[in-house]
């Protein structure tokens, strides 16, 4: 069901965020509301349809989004078959990862999935580089600064689904914490995320650039995961789950903040939705083949164990806390990868200002 969510969610966010560049950002978020509204209302908006909605003289917005510039009536026909390639590509992927954990590494559906996924991601940037008007212009991702905060963002996604899904597994199926309790246990994460997004863009960030400070981050969090990937059915909080939790967030927070604003950093204004929304689809699309990923080695993890081990209660409790430190040591493993990737993509330099919205003068 998560990645159901995040796979909608982050695949048709690009497609929102172009066509807000393409029309017109206030007249995209007022679509967008009102359609919004008349899809939660059982009568379709105050309006309502047919007569009703002509007498009010109004139009269906999905209808009207064509006459509103001309960039997205030349557009429309180029648009649909990327997004529909990027939704097949990132589905066949998600797909392969969670299908292995129910067969096996070598199962022909599985590989399957997995290399016509990376295949469809392909043909999605051979669209994308030859339309007049693509669902993601690839100017934003060639440049060093904001590819490599895209990919940070993205790799922050996997490694906070990790935590949120499988450390929630842990307190609340291995040592019994109360869904209210497991919630409190985050709170240490939560505010070494704000004081740490507060304080390095403003003090750190000047003084030793974007790559350091993300790196770092990421390294911070991965000392974290680690400390967490060592608990067990003794495990305290004081003494073992909160010092993971506050790196965590420390690192988090630094990463988060300093790799958006990375991702917009001299953006046109033309393209700020676009690349706004595609913030958010890399932080989704991250975690939901991190879940899928996760799910499948968490499974074996705890397989392996139970077929290792004598059968009894204290068998089965440990056999799934095997499993959920097993994603947290992959968890931290995936953030030392992040800094690596960060140190040697994102340059040491002050982050360019994007571009605001042309104001139109009357």
């Amino acid at each position: 069901m998560i990645t159901d969510y995040a796979l909608a969610f982050g695949s048709l966010l690009l497609l929102g965020g172009r066509l807000g560049d393409l029309s017109g950002r206030f007249r995209g978020r007022v679509r967008g509301r009102r359609r919004g509204r008349q899809l939660r209302s059982p009568r379709r908006g105050a309006c309502g349809t047919g007569p009703l909605r002509r007498a009010a003289g109004t139009r269906d917005p999905l209808t009207a989004q064509r006459d509103l510039h001309p960039a997205v009536r030349e557009a429309e026909g180029l648009r649909f078959p990327g997004t529909l390639t990027v939704s097949a590509a990132l589905f066949a992927i998600v797909y392969g990862f969670a299908h292995v954990e129910s067969t096996s590494w070598t199962d022909r559906v599985s590989l399957g999935s997995l290399v016509g996924g990376v295949v469809l991601l392909a043909v999605f940037v051979w669209l994308e580089s030859r339309v007049a008007h693509p669902l993601l212009p690839l100017r934003l991702v060639r440049d060093r600064t904001r590819g490599g905060a895209f990919l940070a963002v993205f790799v922050l996604g996997m490694g906070m689904f990790s935590i949120f899904l499988f450390l929630t597994y842990y307190l609340e199926a291995g040592i019994g914490y109360s869904p209210i309790e497991a919630g409190l246990a985050f709170l240490p994460m939560v505010v070494g995320i704000v004081a740490s997004s507060t304080t390095a863009p403003s003090l750190l960030l000047p003084r030793v650039g974007p790559k350091a400070v993300i790196t770092a981050g990421f390294l911070v969090s991965a000392s974290g995961m680690a400390l967490l990937a060592r608990l067990a059915l003794d495990s305290t909080y004081v003494a073992h789950i909160m010092p993971g939790m506050i790196l965590l967030g420390l690192g988090i927070g630094a990463v988060m903040t300093t790799a958006f604003q990375g991702a917009t950093a001299g953006v046109h204004h033309e393209d700020t939705g676009v690349a706004s929304a595609l913030i958010n689809t890399s932080q989704q699309v991250g975690g939901s083949i991190s879940t899928a990923l996760l799910t499948t080695i968490a499974s074996s993890a705890t397989a392996d164990y139970l077929s290792s081990h004598k059968p009894g209660a204290l068998t089965v409790a440990q056999a799934g806390v095997e499993g959920y430190t097993a994603t947290l040591a992959w968890g931290a493993g995936i953030f030392v990868i992040g800094a690596v990737l960060s140190a040697f993509l994102i340059p040491n330099r002050a982050l360019a200002p994007s571009e605001g919205e042309p104001v139109i003068a009357h």
